[in-house]
């Protein structure tokens, strides 16, 4: 039986799925997720899916297993998968986990941060003006992530940045970023060349004030996203 081609993942699966590993699959299904290119609530459908990669059920389900592990699928018995769906006040608790993460890091990141990891922060920044620049509502949410985990990454805190990248991916799907007006990502973005100003200035007590800013004023766009879009579920 061939597969329906009206299905949500038959075009962001579309390219060289010939050959996936285990690893392979959940590392595609993964990428596809935190890409956007199936909203939260997305049914996944295993037949479908297990076709799409030329693989019977099992390496699917197990696939879907460990990213229901990680937040990024649910599962319920007698319905089946889907893209997770978080309530309003879930994601933004999110962005307060986000926050504290990242808070934590930067102090370290700020002292021992190399030439090099200055330099690729400065052109994340850039890349982000670049999107600012063009209305480009897709490029800005990806590099805004490339830079956040920029600041921390020079702290070394391995663990606890592996904790960030987790937190991040669960709020991905949403693409936050994408759903907002060109002027709040406009605003956002000062708050960005200020903390790129105190990091590479390695002044700690201005990073973590202007990060507080920038990420009070984060929250409130989160806040003001649309309740009945599909984005995100119903409380309760």
């Amino acid at each position: 039986m061939s597969v329906r081609r009206h299905s949500a993942w038959a075009l962001p699966l579309a390219v060289n799925r010939a050959g996936f590993s285990q690893q392979g699959i959940v590392d595609e299904l993964r990428r596809v997720i935190l890409d956007g290119a199936v909203p939260p609530g997305t049914p996944i459908p295993v037949s479908e899916v297990a076709e799409l990669f030329g693989v019977s059920h099992i390496p699917i389900r197990e696939s879907l297993k460990t990213l229901t592990g990680e937040g990024l699928v649910a599962h319920q018995t007698n319905v089946g998968y889907a893209v997770a769906q978080l309530t309003a006040s879930e994601l933004a608790e999110m962005y307060i986990v986000r926050e504290t993460l990242e808070s934590a890091a930067l102090a370290a990141a700020v002292v021992r941060a190399t030439d090099a990891e200055r330099a690729h922060v400065t052109h994340a920044n850039q890349l982000l003006e670049d999107a600012v620049t063009v209305d480009d509502p897709q490029a800005y949410h990806r590099q805004s992530r490339i830079f956040h985990m920029g600041l921390t990454r020079p702290s070394g805190m391995l663990r606890l940045i592996h904790m960030l990248e987790s937190a991040w991916n669960i709020t991905e799907p949403v693409q936050v970023m994408v759903h907002v007006e060109h002027s709040q990502r406009a605003r956002l973005h000062e708050d960005h060349g200020e903390m790129l100003d105190a990091f590479l200035a390695r002044d700690v007590d201005r990073l973590l004030t202007t990060s507080a800013a920038h990420h009070r004023r984060l929250n409130e766009v989160v806040a003001t996203l649309p309740v009945d879009t599909g984005l995100v579920a119903d409380e309760g």
